[in-house]
């Protein structure tokens, strides 16, 4: 995950978040996440195929995976994969880009960012000596 300095150190919470210019339909970025979108994102991956898909796509950043790929490797029927895929990219934790005849899958790694800052924002009660653990855990995977 970039930007992980947004979280803060293990020795002390902060949310100073960078406003960031990238925008989705569903999901301004300006270091934080409204109710509504992250329902849209958590939902988005609330089901087994998509998760599935968002993890696959992380593990190949920052290159991407071609739809078919994707398809492939999970094992999923092209046409199925891509109503997934159109799911994960409305929810604005997945984007795309064409490349010449192929579409290119991310994992939206601003999306993620945003959505885990919303989850962990009012975290322990501004008590950053609780909030050590679960950054510890995060900062290692980066």
């Amino acid at each position: 995950m970039r930007g992980l300095a947004a979280f803060g150190s293990a020795s002390g919470y902060s949310c100073h978040c960078k406003t960031l210019a990238h925008r989705t339909p569903d999901i301004v970025y300006a270091g934080y996440m409204d109710n509504d979108s992250a329902i849209a994102a958590l939902g988005a991956l609330a089901q087994g195929t998509r998760l599935d898909v968002f993890r696959l796509l992380v593990r190949h950043e920052p290159d991407g995976l071609a739809a078919g790929e994707i398809a492939r490797q999970l094992d999923v029927p092209q046409n199925t994969m891509s109503a997934h895929l159109g799911i994960l990219a409305r929810a604005g934790i997945v984007r795309s880009e064409r490349h010449s005849r192929s579409v290119i899958y991310r994992a939206d790694l601003d999306g993620l960012r945003a959505l885990t800052l919303f989850l962990v924002k009012d975290c322990c009660a501004g008590s950053p000596e609780l909030c050590a653990p679960l950054l510890a855990e995060l900062t290692p995977c980066c």
